[in-house]
């Protein structure tokens, strides 16, 4: 068995929350460890795929609010500096609302008292502007003009390159599951070696529960989600950038993408899937989830009802029981913290959520973005599932 260096802290799993915590770590002068037993964003990975959205209307969630604010400078920021600014796309995002949605109308409120960015549409403002988008009487929206997507797996792959700029020892190896209590001193890989450290930050995602089955085996809910994308009418670019946004329809559940890279226009039911594996669940899309999509398609994108679907992909949510992101300590070990929880809308905050993650392994001061949070505590994770935030 071989021991590797002494680190201060090291990380386990290489995803956007990982990758992004041991980047902000090493910023804060930490000799850091990043560790993933597939790879960043692999396709087993809650972040691997091609794009996520990040938007800043998140009802009266105002945490999420100011965090995806927070984040999306720092993101582009890193693009940049990765010669890569093309990992974000300003497609601008819309929300499909529906008389007095009240999440709708918490958005509102929260993201003037925020500062973000936005534009209440009524129908016929809805109507003249995206032509495409079949809008219900009734209907109204919400337009975040700054807001758009990430190309999400080589968004990863640019933070953790940056982090390795910066110092940070990448390593693709298998951890084991810690044992016993108190101070952890070193961990075990797969291969047999050990790793040592100072601290220890396990941001495995839908392996968390695998991790730690006792502990976490019945508060985080990995669910299987399926994502469809489906060709464009030859010489239509009613479904593109800038003619077409982001979209979210909170009512029915879905949401989706415009062609980016020529993908085709992305589509997925945003509603929680069965129970999944990560490394064992199939990942071929269902012909059912197929017809459901097809059937809100054909009525809310009515040029698209023929279209032909040129890609599908499965990967999976880690949830919590209430949607809120679980960071805090292991109540056995004194120096193992717990990062997870992204249930479907973590991607947009990794910046966000790695400087606070550094700010609390490391008793730093001083980020703006420290503060104890009460709502990511383990105490508030329970074995029912009832998600709040979306």
């Amino acid at each position: 068995m071989r021991e590797t260096g002494n680190y201060d802290v090291a990380v386990i799993g290489a995803g956007v929350f990982g990758s992004w915590t041991a980047y902000c770590l090493q910023k804060s002068d930490a000799k850091v460890l990043l560790l993933d037993e597939y790879g960043p964003a692999n396709a087993r990975a809650s972040s691997g795929g091609e794009s996520r959205i990040i938007r800043m209307g998140y009802g009266a969630d105002e945490i999420y609010t100011r965090w995806s604010l927070h984040a999306l400078p720092r993101w582009q920021k890193l693009f940049a500096e990765a010669g890569q600014p093309g990992l974000f796309q300003p497609t601008g995002v819309l929300w499909i609302a529906r008389g007095q949605d009240p999440y709708s109308l918490a958005s509102l409120a929260t993201m003037q008292q925020a500062g973000a960015k936005f534009e209440k549409l009524a129908l016929d403002e809805l109507r003249r502007r995206f032509p495409q988008i079949f809008f219900e009487d009734g209907a109204w929206g919400i337009f975040e003009p700054n807001s758009g997507v990430l190309m999400a797996r080589r968004a990863v792959q640019a933070v953790v390159e940056q982090a390795q700029k910066l110092g940070v020892t990448y390593v693709r190896e298998a951890a084991l599951s810690p044992t016993g209590g108190g101070k952890l001193r070193a961990i075990s890989t797969a291969s047999g070696d050990t790793i040592a450290a100072h601290s220890f930050v396990f941001a495995c995602g839908p392996w968390l529960p695998k991790v730690f089955p006792d502990l976490l085996g019945s508060r985080i809910f990995p669910s299987r989600q399926e994502v469809f994308f489906f060709g464009i009418p030859p010489g239509n670019s009613q479904f593109s950038v800038p003619a077409m946004p982001t979209w979210i329809d909170m009512k029915d559940g879905f949401y989706g993408m415009p062609d980016l890279e020529s993908r085709g226009f992305k589509i997925a039911d945003d509603n929680h899937g069965e129970k999944a594996d990560p490394d064992t669940q199939s990942r071929i899309a269902t012909a059912e989830s197929l017809v459901a999509v097809k059937k809100y398609i054909a009525r809310r994108f009515p040029t698209l009802k023929d279209s032909p679907v040129i890609e599908s992909r499965v990967c999976q949510y880690e949830n919590t029981s209430n949607g809120d992101f679980l960071i805090d300590r292991h109540p056995d070990f004194d120096n193992v913290w717990l990062v997870g929880g992204g249930s479907g809308h973590g991607f947009k905050h990794g910046p966000s959520l790695g400087e606070y993650v550094a700010a609390q392994v490391l008793q730093k001061e001083g980020s703006g973005i420290v503060k104890v949070e009460p709502r990511f505590s383990l105490a508030t994770k329970q074995a029912t599932q009832n998600r709040s935030v979306h």
